[in-house]
């Protein structure tokens, strides 16, 4: 390759990345530390020993960390911040299994998101809250292998098992494709218009939005869908453009700590703002 190829490549590798926010109040290597330990147990479907394990070791990261009961022997994973107002309740989730599949350690898709909800959770400040803030990582978000029929009767089992618990939360933030390098967040078409412009607005505060255009998406069903269905304003985070969705190349290649850091202090800012 020319110089000038190898310039015009650089270039655009610029221009991809997430822009690097003027705050500082999330701890992006932390939060990468956690993703990679997690792809470094390898696959880690629903109910398998790695999932487990990873679930246990959440239990202990998370503030206040418990187990939620789901259905099938799963577990979620539930940490809460209290704020100054207990009668005020705002949900950001994550889903921490990955896909049954040969091979598939889920980086972006499991890792990522559970990662950063951790790394949140553990970075804000309750005196800069006014809601508390409880924080899920959800088993069993992916259908179990060999499950047929409609995705939002075998899958989202962990996000259904807890929409009931937390239906009268004012807003729910779901983080899923968070980390890959190209990272591109429009707003996914099921997901609350009042809340994505919050989220826009605290992304101008910090000085990422250039990861959150203006623009809709298709649909996607996915772990904010069962609080959507009992009322709960909510919006996914999802950059479903993703070239490796359950794909075995979803792994530590495919992701970054520039774009875990653009969206943790964007939520973070969100959160500051209830």
């Amino acid at each position: 390759m020319g110089a000038l190829a190898v310039a015009v490549v650089a270039a655009f590798a610029l221009l991809a990345a997430a822009p690097k926010p003027i705050v500082d109040y999330v701890d992006e290597q932390e939060a990468w530390s956690r993703l990679v330990r997690q792809v470094e147990l390898g696959p880690r479907p629903a109910g398998s020993p790695a999932s487990r394990k990873l679930a246990s070791q959440l239990k202990t990261e998370l503030p206040r960390g418990r187990f939620q009961k789901v259905p099938g022997g799963l577990r979620n994973v539930v940490g809460v911040v209290p704020g100054r107002d207990p009668s005020r309740t705002v949900v950001v989730g994550a889903h921490y299994d990955t896909k049954d599949l040969p091979g598939f350690v889920g980086a972006n898709d499991g890792a990522g998101g559970t990662a950063l909800v951790v790394e949140l959770a553990r970075s804000i400040e309750p005196r800069e809250l006014r809601p508390t803030v409880v924080f899920i990582l959800f088993d069993g978000e992916e259908s179990p292998k060999g499950a047929t029929g409609d995705f939002e009767t075998t899958g989202l089992r962990g996000s259904r098992a807890a929409a009931p618990r937390y239906e009268n939360a004012e807003a729910m933030i779901l983080l899923d494709f968070v980390a890959d390098k190209d990272l591109s967040l429009p707003r996914e078409a099921n997901s609350n218009p009042a809340l994505w412009r919050r989220l826009r607005a605290a992304a101008r505060r910090v000085g990422t939005a250039a990861i959150f255009p203006n623009k809709s998406d298709f649909a996607v069903s996915d772990d904010h869908v069962p609080f959507l269905k009992r009322g709960v304003p909510a919006i996914d985070l999802i950059d479903f453009t993703y070239p490796c969705w359950h794909q075995r190349c979803d792994n530590l290649s495919r992701v970054s700590k520039r774009s875990i850091d653009a969206v943790g202090e964007t939520v973070y800012e969100l959160l500051r703002s209830f």
